[in-house]
């Protein structure tokens, strides 16, 4: 027979998912248990299966129900471009834009002598095997801009850069950024990536 402790569980673990604390995870356990039959058995029939079915792609590191995702396997995409990203996140993010319509390839984490995190513990090698076996001729060098995600960048140009075409993403003020509520760093990126009008 269940009892409270099942739901103070249920609690604890959603309070470890990203964005929620105790609060947030009471509140929503609360909200799925009064809605069971419409969210809270569904979402447990949808978490047990995909418990049973993700797995990440063997080409690209990318998160799918097979071994190899739909973004690998679709004859749809740019061969030639491989766009190099941190996460599994990230590549979704850029999925969510529409814009890019090459593959990916998931690192995994970036460079940080701090953590030891060396080229070995990140897929740079598996990245490096790709440009050969796939014919990549463009990286677009998709990382994050932090100090950890530049070093990634510069690491993985100095390796590539007489056997492919490398590029990185713009950086400086987004779509409807206001300069009062942008950083220094942000604000120098964007000066010194400036355009002619």
């Amino acid at each position: 027979m269940s009892s409270s402790k099942d739901i103070d569980d249920l609690i604890d673990i959603m309070a470890k998912l990203p964005g929620l604390g105790p609060r947030s995870a009471r509140r929503a356990v609360l909200h799925l248990v009064r809605k069971r039959a419409l969210l809270l058995t569904p979402l447990a029939d949808t978490l047990q299966t995909v418990a049973a079915t993700a797995r990440e792609c063997l080409n690209c590191g990318n998160i799918g129900t097979s071994d190899v995702c739909d973004i690998c396997t679709s004859n749809e995409r740019a061969t030639g471009e491989l766009c190099v990203v941190e996460d599994v996140s990230d590549l979704w993010a850029m999925e969510r834009s529409g814009a890019f319509k090459g593959r990916y390839h998931v690192l995994g984490g970036t460079l940080s002598a701090l953590d030891g995190v060396g080229p070995d513990e990140l897929s740079i090698p598996k990245l490096t095997d790709r440009i050969t076996t796939e014919d990549i001729t463009e990286v677009i060098l998709a990382l994050n801009a932090t100090v950890d995600g530049q070093t990634t960048a510069h690491y993985i140009a100095d390796h590539l850069e007489s056997r492919v075409k490398l590029s990185t993403l713009a950086q400086g003020v987004p779509i409807g950024g206001e300069l009062d509520y942008l950083d220094e760093g942000t604000i120098s990126a964007a000066l010194n990536a400036r355009k002619t009008v």
